[in-house]
């Protein structure tokens, strides 16, 4: 059996996507996420249920100290990276691709942070409904209805009001 540095080490990449998206590209702040995330998971390691997730568990981790982060700031102001670097490059050299991947970034942006969260952990992440509601600690039913509504939020922004 793989040695804990090893399993850790093997999810780092996932929690530092998941952690930029969440921090909207502020890759010092999602680097520093990750690490305490790790730190607190090596920390807790005797906590961890052995017969339990490891990425659902660090993705938990990940998600409540994000969470407990936004409420001490109490107002959000995030920088949108995530724009800022998508306008300053055209995107497979064509500046339609550009434009429109600029306007779905600007849109995901734009959404509430639970949605976000949801559309990052299952369109991103592969995670199931079920290994979603535990790391957002959300009944299943809240993932579902967060999804639709990311899903239709997005679609709104893109197409305008009518359905595709």
């Amino acid at each position: 059996m793989p040695d804990r540095a090893a399993l850790l080490e093997a999810q780092i990449p996932g929690l530092r996507c998941f952690a930029y998206a969440l921090l909207r590209g502020d890759q010092e702040r999602a680097d520093d996420l990750v690490q305490d995330t790790l730190e607190r998971a090596l920390a807790r390691w005797h906590l961890r249920r052995n017969e339990g997730n490891l990425r659902g568990w660090l993705y938990t981790i990940l998600y409540n100290r994000f969470s407990s982060d936004q409420h001490r700031l109490q107002r959000r102001a995030l920088h949108d990276a995530l724009t800022t670097q998508t306008e300053q490059r055209e995107i497979d050299g064509r500046q339609d691709s550009a434009l429109a991947h600029r306007d779905l970034l600007r849109a995901f942006s734009a959404l509430p942070e639970e949605q976000r969260s949801v559309l990052l952990l299952i369109g991103v992440e592969d995670l199931s409904y079920k290994e979603a509601a535990r790391v957002l600690g959300v009944p299943i039913g809240t993932v579902m209805s967060r999804l639709s509504r990311g899903r239709e939020r997005l679609r709104q922004e893109m197409y305008g009001h009518e359905r595709k």
